[in-house]
């Protein structure tokens, strides 16, 4: 089975870039402590590095 990454959103995006609001909107994160599971893959990696102050990952 493929790694997953489980992805909840810490920070608010209020006052953030626009860049860093869409990354966080196509993660699939709109809520304060909501938790999305995503797979483990190279776009996902990346779009989490852009974001990593605003969320917390954990491998599922």
């Amino acid at each position: 089975m493929a790694k997953q990454l489980e992805i909840t959103l810490t920070r608010s995006v209020i006052g953030r870039s626009e860049i860093q609001k869409a990354t966080v909107k196509t993660l699939g994160l709109r809520k304060i402590r909501q938790t999305v599971v995503r797979e483990d893959t190279p776009v996902v990696r990346g779009m989490v590095n852009k974001v990593s102050h605003l969320v917390t990952v954990k491998e599922v």
